[in-house]
């Protein structure tokens, strides 16, 4: 009976014990596209508590849209969010104090359909273009100064532009409503799926330009002061999705689990998905931060004020150091 008693006791404390250490393992809050891609990254890390390895937990929320996401965050609602470091080089300049740690460097591109005439874009001069965003988007920024290096095109003036949301133009390239679309790699993947065709992807286009197409372009999004006040906790979340993604590059298994939320109608779909995720993970280390002030010089020039404010060469500080 004492012994019973003895082994009770110790239980007890040794659930007291782990109690207080969940209690004690910081939180972050992250707020995410209901069904993006950086879900499945997340999925993995919260699945094989890759979070709690780092020494935090993974709070994942779900929002409607990019705008919202920004809203909770600049609200301080929520610690994370996935946005591009353009953003993050845009809100630097205009004294917020952020920081990037990359994600992906996966960008769409422009797909026509399989019987479709055109082999360059020089082809697409007169015809209709479906566009994932507005005129501000980035690949749409790249395509027409490629275009116009390349072949002397101004795509703004010699074709008709239809810009709505990523599915929207996705449908309307699947009906045959546009002559080519511009979308995300994953639509991209979907439509190719599907029997699309790609001219060319935005990395060629970049690379083209002098670009380095190897720079990622979306990431994880923190406050210099949670850095600053906590580097463990910005460089457990990045240790984390590094972890993550040498799973998701080597676990073809892992993907048979993620399958249910990647909305992979198709085997061919489901390929495509996985192996366009794989193709965007970018490579460890920093980022090559030159490369990334060419391409944000390239930006400010093509969309301005607009698109990123009084950024005109890249900020300090816009890129995560890793064991900074």
């Amino acid at each position: 009976m004492i012994a019973m008693r003895h082994i009770f006791g110790t239980l007890l404390a040794l659930a007291v014990t782990c109690a207080a250490a969940l209690a004690e393992t910081p939180v972050l809050r992250a707020a995410v596209l209901k069904f993006g891609t950086v879900n499945w990254e997340l999925d993995v890390i919260r699945h094989h508590r890759l979070d709690r390895a780092n020494g935090f937990t993974l709070d994942v929320r779900d929002v409607a849209g990019n705008a919202a996401a920004k809203v909770a965050f600049q609200g301080g609602e929520v610690d994370v969010i996935v946005s591009d470091w353009l953003w993050v080089a845009r809100e630097r300049a205009a004294g917020r104090d952020y920081v990037f740690i990359p994600y992906s460097r996966a960008v769409g591109g422009v797909m026509v359909p399989a019987g479709s005439g055109a082999q360059t874009l020089a082809d697409l001069e007169g015809g209709r273009i479906g566009i994932a965003g507005g005129p501000l988007d980035k690949s749409w920024l790249i395509l027409r100064a490629y275009a116009q290096k390349e072949y002397g095109l101004d795509l703004v003036a010699r074709t008709e532009q239809v810009f709505g949301a990523p599915p929207l133009i996705f449908k309307a390239a699947l009906k045959g409503d546009v002559d080519a679309a511009i979308n995300f790699w994953h639509f991209m993947a979907r439509m190719e799926a599907a029997g699309m065709r790609k001219l060319i992807d935005v990395a060629e286009a970049a690379q083209a330009l002098g670009l380095d197409p190897d720079t990622p372009l979306l990431g994880y999004v923190v406050r210099g002061e949670l850095l600053r006040d906590h580097p463990e906790l910005v460089n457990g979340l990045a240790a984390a999705s590094r972890a993550a993604k040498e799973i998701l590059a080597r676990d073809d298994s892992e993907w048979d689990r993620l399958r249910p939320r990647m909305n992979a109608r198709t085997d061919a779909q489901f390929a495509a998905l996985k192996a366009g995720f794989r193709a965007g993970i970018p490579a460890p280390g920093p980022v090559d931060e030159k490369a990334a002030d060419r391409m944000l010089r390239l930006m400010a020039e093509l969309g301005g004020e607009k698109l990123l404010g009084q950024a005109r060469e890249l900020p300090e500080g816009v890129f995560f150091r890793p064991g900074s």
